[in-house]
């Protein structure tokens, strides 16, 4: 970072706004070749502090740069990393607040765009996420707001995007701890002012971990992404020396590789197989519903979505 982008960072927050032809400037400092350094991105997170209002276009400007940082400026581009991921943590706790609205949409911005992130990053946007839609107040980004204490249209359209991102738990798909998210901000807004979506959102979201099919395959770790990356750009040695040391390395591998494959499940096998409700998805359902020693209108709207599914 050159001592002259820190320096207008903290002078054009000092009056705790900041004005569009600000960020345009703050925007062309900062990122002139499409890189953001670690220190930069921190001034950012900084002066996001300092401001007591947030426009739609400084809210962009730090979602873009700063997601841009977290995602893509380690290699492999898209997949980040635990130091990537504790960074990220510990700038949005670093006030020991509440995420604004600012640090929210940076979040999900990063399940949108990474490929994966890693498990504690996942349960950390989890609880994030879970808190805002709580406690929150303010516009957001899209004109919407966060209220306390009930689901707001605003809220829900963050809830999806966050659960369906490709880096969430289940890649378009609803993962376990998301769909007791659900529950859980449905038993703390029962009764509320909420959102008629609200319902909707819990119905098809709880009912897609239930039943919902997800590629096993579609996310991969950053390490082995790490690994098929070099050996992409990998010029050292031909194929067939590549080959030769991988036999060498692994006798057996030939007859895994080029022998005769097991058969496997055609995909609609598979869908039709996560369709069902397993013994063990029922034993926890009920758990959930039993769990308030009632069945309420969200509970019940669920059961006869999946009774006549």
């Amino acid at each position: 970072m050159s001592v002259h982008f820190g320096e207008l960072a903290k002078k054009v927050g000092a009056n705790g706004t900041v004005s569009a032809e600000e960020i345009l400037v703050l925007r062309r400092e900062a990122w002139p070749d499409g890189r953001i350094s670690q220190a930069e991105a921190e001034a950012i997170f900084a002066l996001d502090r300092q401001l007591e209002s947030k426009s739609s276009e400084w809210v962009d400007f730090l979602v873009e740069s700063l997601g841009e940082y977290v995602v893509n400026q380690r290699a492999p581009a898209g997949y980040v990393d635990r130091e990537n991921a504790s960074w990220l943590m510990m700038q949005i706790d670093h006030d020991g607040s509440l995420c604004s609205m600012s640090e929210v949409e940076l979040l999900v911005r990063v399940f949108e765009r990474a490929s994966n992130v890693p498990q504690a990053l996942k349960d950390y946007a989890i609880s994030q996420l879970e808190l805002a839609v709580l406690e929150g107040t303010g516009p957001t980004r899209d004109g919407g707001q966060l209220a306390a204490g009930n689901v707001t249209t605003a809220e829900v359209k963050l809830l999806r995007r966050a659960i369906f991102a490709p880096a969430s738990e289940r890649p378009a798909a609803v993962g376990r701890k998301e769909a007791e998210m659900l529950f859980r901000l449905k038993d703390a807004t029962l009764g509320a002012d909420n959102d008629p979506e609200w319902k909707q959102l819990f119905v098809q979201g709880v009912a897609n971990y239930l039943q919902g099919y997800s590629d096993a395959n579609a996310q991969i770790s950053r390490e082995r992404a790490s690994e098929l990356q070099a050996f992409m750009n990998d010029t050292s040695e031909s194929v067939g020396g590549f080959l030769g040391k991988m036999a060498k390395e692994s006798p057996n591998v030939f007859g895994k590789v080029f022998g005769k494959k097991p058969a496997r499940p055609s995909r609609e096998d598979e869908v039709a197989a996560a369709h069902e409700v397993t013994h063990a998805e029922r034993e926890w359902l009920d758990a959930r519903i039993d769990a308030n020693g009632q069945v309420d209108e969200y509970e019940r709207a669920l059961l006869d979505f999946l009774a006549e599914d």
